[in-house]
């Protein structure tokens, strides 16, 4: 090809299988000096044959090795679907490449814009190449058309599939002519069955289920393996002529997906449209799909309920919902409402903006019902709704219904028309058709799974340490016949790839069983059904384990501590502050590693946002709302808008004024230790938690310059790596009192819950720093002017702890002073006397009063450089002696 001729690349959809790769071979001759780029196979048999070629000969070129730039004319072959060749996206999207298309699929949504296509209904689409080059009078070697024809034989099933045409034997004929080899094709295309392989084959052969759809038998059969399992879609082959069945879905999960094959010998069921619906691909009697986020029970629901609309015309919300709907205003109270519902035996409804139809939020009975004894009973509805909730048209699909419903865990959907509400769909309708039509709802969220397998994650993002006790828990578990769980912010941090090796059990059982099975102490706490497990692991170190009975708390009264009584997990994780704590791991189960979450945490972790359990968090627990904001920050995440006018309602009710010193200076010291504490003060300050905690709390600017301040010069001193911590807490307490007088910072360490015991040490010594700091400057002049001794800085900072030093250097601008401080806090208060009292007494100095003053001295003149080692220190020591009359003159 001449350089001024267009450069033509050949490719086909990404996991390709026999016909594909032969089509591209069909194309490399009908295109003289095209590149062939393969984009790879997970079929065993085709990974040998493509090895086993001469690429130079074929112009099989790999990614890095194209001149993408020079490429002016692709061609693809076996899809259409930009889906499938996202390997040549860039040359899609750039103008001056024609595109041109081979292929025996039914056109979709996703299909690429082309310029040329040959698109028929055949079995496979080398055949539709193969006539092509019949009609050119290319001849072909031997070798060559073996290739050409294993394709042919492969997406024909040796031409046993339905989907088989005349054009098919027509190619396979002519490619006779040119040598094909019958034999070398069944040798090529032999499957080598491993005993994985017929493990799988034997789960799929156990699990079949039968469905009878359009008088058609419909099986589907599943598999769960560990890991990838190549030939998937021969074993699909090989189940439908063992047992001749008529049309097949084969589901296997494989790691973090589930591979669908689809296999058909009747016109009535289209697999195609099936697996296209499922966001995979194929003609109505050979598909396949590759789905990550949904569990083998959903990809299978799925599945089904596609069946039954190819069945017949879908069903709409109109012939599901309930009409009229029974629903309350959104200013009438909250006892008002738990009436209405107990007395027509509703579990939630609609909220109406006042004197409408028109539905603002629903409201649950649960809340509506608990409101009472947290002294809400008189509180509008308006404040408790669940907000931003869904709702659909009268001629919305059910599977919108289920999506909501199941997916997005909404108690009800209000059937909207023309803004007003004719109706609701309710959890129990939605209960009534899974029984009266099976199959027809998909139990799903949008983007997010409740349930998926995250053995690979545990592998991958744990050290041996903590994955040694994971398994052997979920062992225990099997020996106890227990469920077992890890669960809370472990789970978390597993999925936002944190690190976190802060492990905490929940067990369906005794949970301190498994306590004692652990090996280690057990410390045991009955009234919470909790136990600890103390023991040391193989570095030496001690480690500590929480064991949980699933326990479900309430609440007797707004800010208390919790009632625990037993349950299920799905109640234990409801009993947490926020969806994205509500995860959970299975351990004990088959396969390992089972992710459970009932209330959309995985959504929620994805898209960034914190929401409660439900509308009463917040008040039975307040400090989950300075949670909130630490949560908030910590991840770069957004406080849900209900969430935000949950805590409103919170400050409104004045709830944080019951909570105890205690649980406020908790989550205080939680929030200090944060990367970003000044972040979270800004936040709490913003949404009034700050100022409602104690007025003097509130941020200025000056305080937000010291806060940021601060948290500079805690990060300096830790990459120090000193031995000696810092009690973030305090120094932060020192920064939200700057510039308050005595009595605002005294009622800020009581709104702040700071330990009582220390509070005179604290305060006198922040008195004591507030002298201290204008003479700081006075001693920076005199050092600068060759005055200023070290020592005289030592003495005023001596009786000064850790945390004040910091907070002082952090708030001086004088850049020397700054440099002089950080030396003080390195260097110069760390420096002890080269001698001590053992080398007074050697000296003959009797213990007593002296020995201080001489030892401070010695310092002090150490620090001055007028003293710097133990000789010049003892003569010091012996001058003083003399001149107290210890020795004579």
């Amino acid at each position: 090809m001449s350089a001024s001729s267009p450069r033509i690349l050949v490719t086909c959809h990404a996991n390709a299988d026999f016909d594909s790769f032969a089509a591209m071979l069909a194309a490399h001759f009908l295109y003289p000096g095209s590149l062939l780029l393969f984009p790879g196979t997970q079929e065993r048999g085709l990974q040998k044959v493509v090895a086993s070629l001469d690429a130079k000969r074929y112009h099989l070129t790999e990614s890095a090795d194209i001149p993408w730039d020079e490429i002016t004319h692709l061609v693809l072959v076996d899809t259409r679907q930009r889906e499938r060749v996202r390997h040549v996206s860039t040359l899609l999207d750039r103008e001056g490449v024609t595109v041109e298309v081979w292929d025996h699929h039914p056109a979709s949504s996703e299909d690429v814009p082309a310029q040329t296509s040959h698109v028929e209904t055949v079995g496979s689409v080398t055949a539709l190449l193969v006539r092509e080059l019949r009609q050119r009078g290319i001849v072909l070697e031997a070798a060559d058309a073996t290739l050409l024809g294993l394709g042919i034989y492969g997406d024909t099933g040796s031409f046993t599939y339905s989907s088989t045409t005349p054009l098919d034997f027509e190619s396979s004929a002519w490619l006779l002519t040119q040598g094909m080899d019958v034999n070398a094709i069944n040798e090529m295309a032999a499957h080598e069955l491993t005993s994985l392989h017929v493990r799988a084959l034997n789960s799929l052969l156990e699990s079949a289920r039968v469905y009878h759809i359009n008088n058609e038998p419909v099986v589907i059969a599943e598999a769960s393996m560990e890991h990838y399992l190549g030939d998937f879609a021969y074993l699909a082959h090989r189940l439908m002529e063992m047992e001749k069945f008529t049309v097949l879905f084969a589901v296997g999960r494989m790691e973090d997906r589930v591979q669908v094959v689809a296999r058909s010998r009747s016109d009535a069921i289209n697999v195609g449209r099936i697996c296209a619906e499922l966001g995979g691909g194929g003609h109505a009697y050979a598909a396949s799909a590759s789905i990550r986020n949904l569990t083998l029970n959903e990809v299978h629901d799925a599945i089904v309920r596609n069946l039954h609309m190819q069945a017949g015309p879908e069903k709409t919300a109109s012939d599901y919902m309930s009409s009229p709907a029974v629903g309350i205003e959104s200013d009438r109270s909250m006892r008002e409402a738990d009436t209405l519902m107990m007395h027509f035996g509703l579990k939630a409804v609609p909220v109406f903006k006042p004197g409408t139809r028109r539905c603002i939020g629903i409201l649950d009975a649960q809340t509506a019902s608990r409101a009472p004894s947290h002294k809400l009973g008189d509180r509008p509805v308006d404040d408790y709704m669940r907000r931003n909730i869904k709702s659909l048209a009268p001629d919305a699909p059910l599977r919108d219904i289920s999506s909501i419903i199941v997916g997005g865990r909404q108690r009800l959907v209000p059937i909207v028309d023309k803004e007003l509400v004719v109706g609701v769909v309710t959890r129990t309708d939605l209960i009534n058709v899974m029984t009266s039509e099976p199959g027809q709802v998909l139990d799903y969220q949008e983007n997010n799974s409740r349930e998926r397998n995250v053995a690979k994650l545990l592998r991958d993002r744990l050290p041996a340490r903590v994955r040694h006790l994971l398994e052997l828990a979920g062992r225990l578990g099997q020996r106890l016949n227990m469920p077992v769980y890890v669960v809370g912010g472990f789970v978390r941090d597993l999925l936002l790839d944190r690190p976190n090796h802060d492990v905490d059990f929940v067990v369906e059982g005794e949970g301190v069983a498994l306590a004692a099975e652990l090996g280690g102490r057990v410390r045991e706490h009955r009234k919470f059904l909790t136990s600890m497990v103390i023991y040391h692991d193989e570095d030496g170190l001690e480690q500590r384990i929480d064991v949980a009975t699933a326990r479900l708390e309430y609440y007797e009264s707004p800010a208390a501590l919790p009632t625990v009584e037993l349950s299920s997990i799905k109640m234990d994780l409801f009993r947490r502050d926020f969806t994205i704590n509500a995860l959970a791991i299975r351990l004990d189960c088959t396969p390992y590693g089972q992710l459970v979450d009932f209330f959309g945490g995985q959504r929620d972790i994805k898209e960034g946002v914190l929401r409660v359990l439900h509308t009463l968090s917040f008040v039975e627990d307040p400090t989950r709302s300075l949670r909130a904001v630490r949560f908030e920050q910590r991840y770069g995440f957004h406080i849900g808008p209900s969430a935000e006018k949950l805590i409103k309602n919170l400050l409104s009710l004045h709830m944080l004024d019951k909570l105890s010193g205690k649980r406020i200076f908790n989550e205080y010291t939680h929030i200090c230790d944060e990367d970003d504490p000044a972040a979270c003060f800004e936040r709490l300050d913003g949404l009034g938690l700050l100022r409602a905690l104690g007025p003097s709390l509130t941020l200025t600017p000056s305080k937000r310059q010291i806060l940021q301040q601060v948290r500079s010069m805690l990060n300096w001193y830790r990459l120090l790596y000193f031995d000696e911590s810092v009690e973030n807490w305090l120094i932060y307490f020192l920064a939200l009192g700057h510039r308050l007088n005595y009595a605002e910072v005294s009622a800020n360490f009581a709104a702040l819950g700071l330990p009582e015991g220390r509070k005179q040490e604290i305060l006198q010594q922040r008195e004591s720093m507030r002298h201290v700091q204008p003479r700081l400057a006075r001693w920076q002049k005199a050092f600068e002017a060759g005055t200023g001794r070290i020592s005289e800085l030592y003495l005023l900072l001596e009786k000064f702890s850790l945390e004040f030093l910091l907070y002082i250097m952090a708030g001086v601008e004088d850049s020397g002073l700054q440099k002089n401080l950080s030396r003080y806090i390195t260097q110069w208060r760390r420096e002890k006397p080269d001698i001590d009292g053992r080398d007074l007494r050697d000296m003959g100095i009797a213990p007593g009063p002296l020995f201080g003053r001489i030892l401070r001295a010695v310092l002090v003149g150490k620090l001055d450089g007028e003293t710097p080692d133990a000789d010049s220190q003892r003569r010091l020591a012996l001058d003083m002696a003399r001149q107290e009359g210890v020795f004579p003159k």
